[in-house]
């Protein structure tokens, strides 16, 4: 399925889905973070989703990793709390959902790099290098949130 991010955009269609989700900024060892292209807009992005019932975020966010990366991680921390309704995703089934995304911060602890079906490509990115990369703005805000505060963000 398809899917579009508005982000601040006066064109975007009003929201009728709001869904608790949950992301997370990965990092390896030598500092990289991981990044995966999806395939609904290829466009490079944290890996992430939707919370599943009788889940906590925090599992929530490893179960997305896995799935859309192949890594085993750890939760480390919180980078924010993401809820703009001015960011919205309008998907080809007609559901607009308004961004409600707990980031959280991890780290590798096992798996093997694979990409699934929802990303094609998935890879260590330096830090210096992220900015080159096409993706969405609200993603973009999350990297730099994980790169530069101290407390997690309330956006």
């Amino acid at each position: 399925m398809g899917r579009r991010d508005f982000y601040n955009d006066p064109d975007a269609p009003p929201a009728n889905s709001l869904v608790p989700a949950a992301s997370a900024v990965v990092v390896d060892s030598a500092g990289r973070i991981l990044l995966h292209r999806r395939r609904d807009n290829d466009l490079w992005a944290l890996p992430g989703g939707k919370m599943e019932l009788g889940e906590s975020v925090a599992e929530c966010a490893i179960r997305e990793v896995k799935e859309e990366t192949g890594f085993d991680v750890e939760v480390t921390g919180v980078v924010g709390i993401y809820s703009d309704p001015k960011h919205v995703f309008a998907y080809d089934d007609g559901e607009v959902r308004q961004e409600f995304s707990i980031c959280l911060a991890a780290r590798v602890v096992g798996g093997e790099l694979g990409v699934s079906e929802e990303s094609h490509e998935v890879a260590f990115f330096e830090p210096g290098e992220i900015a080159a990369l096409p993706m969405v703005d609200s993603i973009r805000l999350r990297l730099t949130d994980s790169l530069s505060r101290d407390t997690p963000a309330i956006r």
